[in-house]
């Protein structure tokens, strides 16, 4: 069902301040040259601010500094793009996989399975897996077993969470996304290789996502850990044994190589680079296509 709210009841979602008819009725979000009038839209790069003139929606989210520039219902806030990516969360809502354990899915009997999870068609559920409240899996996600998929988690289509991995609150696992793959490990026998067994965990924190066929290695002994409220993009690589400190993001392309170590807030541009053991610190930006070969200090 389509959604609507009015201006007063935006702000009070956001923290915002109106300016003008509080009264408006929005049912979505629409950027500034496609917007109608039951539309709200948003200006948060100043090089658009040209498209405000002929912009028709019905308010715009915009920061304080343009109340007196336009003549419009206004929302203002400090943080116009977070306001919008809030209102259109609110607009949109959940994907939804619907409630139950599909008949087409294979549960097993040991699995731990809470009562108010989504399960869709061709999901498969290991002996000993445990699926937390309130989490959905969309169809042929496959739990090895004695997973753990934490609370009010959502896991795309053809997901894959491998055997002991831990999953927090919260997490978001996009289309493919792979957990708990082996660690590239192997020792040297001549000219051959002997496969060294992989016998660690992956451990997601609470409100962690992961980006479409992205790839986490589990530890060889030890675990791979990505930190609270991480964001991850599509394509990426992180190896075994790597710690990734809380709310860093690493663009599409990534690759993390086995054992590094990477402090708090750091953003990874794409196709940028950390070899392996080496300590990357807190509050690092690497650029697009960046290699990190040493380590680097905080800030």
């Amino acid at each position: 069902m389509a959604k609507s709210a009015t201006l007063a009841e935006l702000a009070e979602l956001v923290g915002g301040k109106v300016i003008g008819d509080p009264g408006v009725v929005l049912t979505g979000v629409a950027p500034l040259d496609l917007a109608g009038s039951g539309q709200i839209s948003f200006l948060t790069n100043p090089k658009y601010r040209s498209k405000l003139a002929d912009c028709g929606a019905g308010a715009i989210i915009v920061h304080p500094g343009l109340e007196h520039e336009l003549d419009r219902p206004l929302l203002l806030v400090k943080n116009p793009y977070l306001a919008f990516a809030k209102v259109l969360s609110w607009f949109v809502g959940d994907v939804e996989a619907g409630y139950g354990v599909s008949p087409q899915a294979h549960v097993d009997p040991q699995a731990r399975v809470a009562d108010d999870v989504a399960i869709s068609p061709g999901c498969v559920i290991g002996a000993g897996a445990t699926i937390g409240r309130g989490s959905r899996l969309h169809p042929n996600v496959v739990i090895y077993p004695e997973a753990v998929i934490g609370e009010d988690c959502l896991l795309h289509a053809n997901v894959t969470v491998r055997e002991g991995c831990l999953l927090g609150n919260r997490v978001i696992l996009q289309p493919g996304a792979v957990i708990g793959s082996d660690g590239f490990g192997y020792a040297p026998d001549g000219e051959v290789y002997f496969k060294i067994p992989q016998v660690g965990r992956v451990i997601l924190e609470d409100d962690v996502e992961i980006g479409a066929c992205a790839c986490v290695d589990r530890g060889t002994l030890g675990d791979t850990r990505i930190g609270r409220g991480c964001k991850i993009d599509n394509q990426v690589h992180i190896a075994h044994n790597v710690e990734l400190g809380e709310h860093s993001v690493l663009t599409a392309q990534v690759g993390v190589a086995g054992s590094a170590r990477i402090g708090r807030h750091a953003i990874f541009g794409g196709q940028s680079a950390v070899a392996g053991h080496v300590r990357v610190g807190d509050n690092v930006t690497v650029a697009g296509r960046g290699g990190v070969t040493r380590n680097v200090e905080d800030n």
